[in-house]
């Protein structure tokens, strides 16, 4: 019989850190709850800020300027910006699958330039043995542009199914791949990496699934942030004496807003979008538990950045969401207009409507912390992180408060399955791994003075121990201390400009190994290319 642990990868995306209930949040997950009840929760854990970037690094334990996705799947002109996984990089499937592992994905991929036909960097191409779901990163949960089988394009076969929801088919067939691996290979160790859309916009959630939230938001977002606060201290996940960040300046106090019925609906959706992950996730470990695999597998969830306040704009082109992108449809299955924009006189939910909840919201998902999806700030870039392996872990329910980032997964999984790491893959050098360990982590807490980097369209971070250097592309540096202010309140960077210096000269010496080209420069090249920007990336 297999004695090497499975490894169950489940990322979500666009949520905040404190959306879920083992994290905070008001909305129901107990399914992840229980996960975290006989695991471990990290309380420091972080991703890269974006959807494409976080997947590169957390398939690779690189950081995403190595891979090639510095920003999107877009090329931007220089070499870590071209938009495809690079030659230079491994991703765990590659890697597992040569120390004997089956490889099997569901959902999002988000990490190919090509959108329409077979690359050399679609999943089999890189290292899967099976895949199910979506080339691209955002569209319909009930109509999805890039549904594909293998590297076989089957859109078709959603256009009669009335039941069909994103959502539930990447959560099915994660099932069935289990299922099936128990059946056909029980005594070889499988790695599965289930790639959730959810909460991503546009807000489509099944009815029952939003009725169940109604009226679990009318306190509005200025007390709920408040909540959560209470709720994080009182599960120790975050310190009594971190200040709440102040509602974001653009934003009214929840007495004051308009449209309160359709701002609530919004925020409706979304919880039902995470809860019918949850479900979803339910029957995976279900599915785990039947088979007899669920003791030896090791669990990962984490999302793969913070909560995103972009709104989606009434004047949005349809041409560019649906002809350029690839991230949309016109028309519903049943040839119905689809509107797009967040109308409030138009309620979200139904297939017909494209829309997303807004800044407020995203604050409050990300409470206690500042900033959101796309900065580097600890709002755009703090991931609940849980780990779940009965047959590996001692304690259960516990907190670690030990920093960690997405490139210690790979070095993780491979530490955990005594797979080999290669220096050389398909004719082609690979540069060795980023991260370190956390298994030492599942034991206790471990000192930790190793720097970690982020990147992302000229927003910049680095954290050694207590601090913290952060900047908002195109500002000055800012400096905190995260024992005592980890929600970056108050700035030091006046007090100790001794740590900026030299925090920012280690800064730069990252940015350079791992070719991170200034911001100004990419926006020249991308200029002089005529390269358009999608309209979600916005400019501070």
């Amino acid at each position: 019989m297999n004695q090497k642990p499975n490894v169950l990868l489940i990322l979500n995306d666009d949520m905040g850190y404190s959306d879920i209930g083992s994290y905070g949040g008001e909305i129901d997950t107990p399914n992840l709850d229980k996960l975290a009840a006989d695991g471990i929760r990290f309380t420091q854990f972080y991703n890269t800020a974006r959807c494409s970037p976080s997947r590169a690094s957390l398939l690779t334990g690189l950081h995403p300027h190595q891979t090639g996705i510095g920003i999107l799947t877009y090329d931007s002109g220089p070499e870590g910006y071209a938009g495809d996984l690079n030659k230079k990089c491994v991703t765990i499937a590659e890697v597992l699958k040569h120390s004997g592992y089956k490889t099997y994905m569901s959902g999002k991929w988000h990490v190919a330039k090509d959108l329409e036909e077979p690359s050399d960097n679609w999943p089999l191409q890189r290292g899967f043995d099976e895949f199910y779901g979506t080339i691209i990163g955002a569209g319909s949960y009930y109509d999805p542009n890039t549904l594909t089988r293998g590297n076989e394009n089957i859109e078709h076969e959603v256009k009669d199914d009335e039941d069909f929801y994103y959502t539930d088919a990447i959560s099915d067939q994660a099932v069935q791949y289990i299922k099936e691996h128990a059946e056909k290979s029980p005594d070889e160790p499988f790695f599965e990496y289930v790639a959730y859309t959810a909460p991503h916009w546009p807000l489509h959630a099944k009815e029952e699934d939003i009725k169940k939230y109604e009226g679990r938001f009318a306190k509005g977002w200025d007390d709920l942030r408040e909540e959560r606060l209470q709720k994080l201290i009182d599960m120790g996940i975050i310190d009594e004496n971190w200040e709440l960040t102040d509602r974001d300046p653009s934003q009214p106090a929840w007495e004051n807003a308009d449209e309160k019925e359709w701002l609530e609906r919004c925020m409706e959706v979304y919880a039902a979008q995470i809860d019918n992950m949850d479900q979803g996730i339910g029957r995976i470990i279900d599915a785990l538990d039947e088979t007899g695999q669920l003791d030896n597998t090791l669990i990962f969830f984490l999302s793969d950045n913070g909560a995103c306040e972009e709104d989606i704009p009434l004047n949005v082109s349809k041409e560019e969401l649906v002809n350029k992108l690839l991230i949309a449809k016109s028309q519903t299955r049943a040839g119905e207009e689809v509107f797009f924009g967040n109308d409030p006189k138009i309620m979200p939910g139904p297939e017909n409507t494209y829309q997303s909840y807004g800044t407020a919201w995203a604050n409050l998902s990300n409470s206690p912390f500042r900033m959101y999806k796309h900065w580097v700030h600890e709002g755009g870039i703090a991931t609940p992180l849980i780990v779940h392996w009965p047959k590996g872990l001692k304690d259960k329910g516990t907190l670690r408060h030990t920093p960690g980032q997405l490139t210690d997964i790979m070095a993780t999984i491979v530490d955990i399955t005594d797979a080999s790491y290669p220096n050389f893959f398909n004719g082609n050098d690979i540069l060795p791994m980023e991260g370190r360990s956390l298994k030492p982590m599942f034991e206790a807490d471990q000192d930790n003075e190793t720097p970690l980097f982020w990147e992302h369209e000229g927003n910049a971070a680095i954290r050694i121990g207590k601090w913290k250097l952060v900047k908002e592309y195109p500002h000055k540096w800012e400096l905190f201390n995260m024992q005592l202010d980890r929600t970056e309140k108050h700035d030091l960077a006046d007090q100790y400009p001794e740590f900026v210096e030299e925090m920012a000269a280690k800064y730069e010496r990252w940015a350079k190994r791992c070719g991170i080209v200034p911001r100004d420069k990419i926006l020249r090249v991308m200029e002089e290319s005529g390269t358009n920007k999608p309209f979600w990336e916005k400019e501070s």
